[in-house]
């Protein structure tokens, strides 16, 4: 009984691939590569039946146990970049050792979540830098090689701007190498970095500086901290302007969780006129809604309640009363506008004078800490004058470079018209001036003259009068000189 046509080519298949096994089984390791690169593009695209691609398949499986790396890798080439690559094959082949391993970990559609978060945890750190690159990482990977991965590893991780990180992760990075500058870069670089990254970020580096400073022995541990504390306050305020209530609310909790949320920070917000952020502390530690604080803090009958459901210490009450109050009497004027972390002086000044009165240990400390900030908002209005005189003074110096150049480029250019027009080269003018419109006035009469002689065809003013006069008629040149001569005898004989 004949076959039918269609069912040749198959076990045509079939058997190709059987005698395909059978001739590379004792080929050198090259040829065995070769020869899986193929099986592997055959069952990829080859148009097997069941048996063979079972075949096919089988006839990959038996691949993994070949000794030479080089046929294993060929293998792992060939199905890094299908979906359609046998699992078993991928699975087995992402286990084995790093340059076998690495293309499947990199570009593999086949490995799931799960296979990639075990690679990251049994494989080398080669392995995970490779995984670090891949595309569209999810949190789950991300999150694994967060806590495990090497400094390099994370700096990747960091810089692949496809990989989803959640901001825990994002946290824990800093907090295992804050004290990176590699890894602080590439992870301000990432769109998505929270301003709770952001602002740890910026207290790693205020620490970072500190432990340098005390370690060459310019500053004292206790003063190095108050500044680091200094730093991560004002980065906070910064980082809330314009960062919206979620991104705000965010950050909060982050201060509240890293025991970084104090009464310090509440009034360096109030007084830096950063109200917004002063109101979603207080209803952080409240609970209470936005409108109910902004409410209590603008009524003096309010605060005391504020401050107890927020939990604060009982004998900060009075600065804080003095500090709003303060804040309630400047508001007006000012509009309400906050000036970012700057500090206010007039409002600091206020509240000093409020609390002078005060005579215990808890109202010293208070005002210790207010004239910290007086000093501090006097030296940032130092700097911001300094700054103001700088750019004035760079202003007028690029004026005046820009001035000489437009004055040299102008007697560059008129130089060379007159050399064009074949008219002597001229001084300086006497005038002293250097700027191109002045010396335009002054050389405007005599070039005009000049431009007017030579369109007209004249001489220049070298000309003799008495050849002018040659081709006069001699009785109109005599008239001329008679009726000239005549005035004059009048005024001789009147003289005498």
């Amino acid at each position: 009984m004949a076959m039918p046509a269609m069912e040749r080519p198959m076990i045509k298949k079939s058997m190709i691939i059987r005698q395909f096994l059978a001739l590379t089984l004792n080929a050198p390791a090259d040829r065995r590569a070769q020869a899986a690169s193929a099986l592997v593009r055959a069952y990829l695209y080859g148009d097997l039946d069941a048996d063979g691609a079972w075949e096919a398949k089988t006839a990959l499986l038996s691949l993994l146990d070949d000794p030479a790396p080089s046929v294993r890798r060929a293998l792992a080439e060939a199905c890094a970049d299908s979906a359609r690559s046998p699992r078993p094959v991928v699975v087995a082949l992402s286990c084995d050792v790093f340059e076998v391993a690495a293309p499947i970990l990199a570009r593999s559609p086949v490995l799931t979540e799960a296979d990639l978060v075990e690679a990251a945890a049994l494989g080398e750190e080669e392995a995970r830098a490779v995984i670090a690159r891949r595309h569209h990482l999810t949190p789950a990977v991300s999150g694994a090689l967060a806590e495990i991965a090497d400094l390099p590893t994370l700096v990747a991780l960091a810089g692949n701007p496809t990989a989803r990180i959640t901001g825990g992760r994002l946290l824990r990075m800093v907090e295992r190498f804050g004290h990176e500058a590699d890894l602080r870069e590439a992870l301000l670089a990432r769109h998505d970095l929270p301003p709770e990254g952001r602002h740890a970020i910026a207290v790693a580096l205020a620490r970072t500086l500190s432990a340098f400073a005390t370690g060459r022995g310019w500053l004292g541990e206790a003063r190095c901290e108050r500044m680091t504390c200094e730093v991560a306050e004002r980065s906070a305020l910064d980082l809330s302007a314009g960062a919206g209530a979620a991104a705000t609310s965010r950050l909060v909790a982050h201060l509240r969780a890293t025991h970084q949320l104090n009464a310090g920070l509440i009034l360096r917000a109030i007084l830096s006129g950063r109200t917004e952020f002063a109101q979603t502390v207080f209803a952080d530690l409240s609970g209470l809604d936005h409108a109910s604080v902004a409410r209590a803090m603008r009524d003096p009958r309010a605060v005391a309640g504020l401050h107890e459901r927020a939990g604060l210490p009982a004998p900060l009450l009075p600065a804080m009363q003095a500090v709003l109050a303060a804040w309630r009497e400047t508001a007006p004027a000012t509009g309400g506008a906050g000036q970012g972390a700057g500090l206010s002086r007039r409002m600091i000044e206020q509240a000093i004078t409020a609390c002078e009165g005060w005579d215990s240990p808890e109202s010293r400390t208070v005002v210790a800490l207010l004239t910290r900030f007086e000093a501090e908002a006097a030296r940032d209005e130092a700097r911001q004058t300094t700054r103001a005189i700088l750019a004035e003074a760079a202003a007028r110096e690029t004026a005046e470079r820009q001035r000489l150049a437009a004055d040299a480029a102008w007697r560059e250019a008129m130089a060379a018209h007159r050399a064009e027009a074949g008219l002597p080269p001229t001084a300086a003018p006497a005038t002293g001036r250097t700027d191109p419109v002045g010396a335009i006035l002054d050389a405007l009469p005599d070039q005009i003259l000049e431009w007017f002689r030579i369109e007209r065809g004249q001489a220049p003013a070298e000309a003799v009068p008495e050849e002018v006069f040659a081709g006069l008629d001699a009785a109109l040149l005599a008239e001329f000189r008679a009726s000239r001569l005549a005035p004059e005898k009048d005024r001789i004989a009147i003289a005498a």
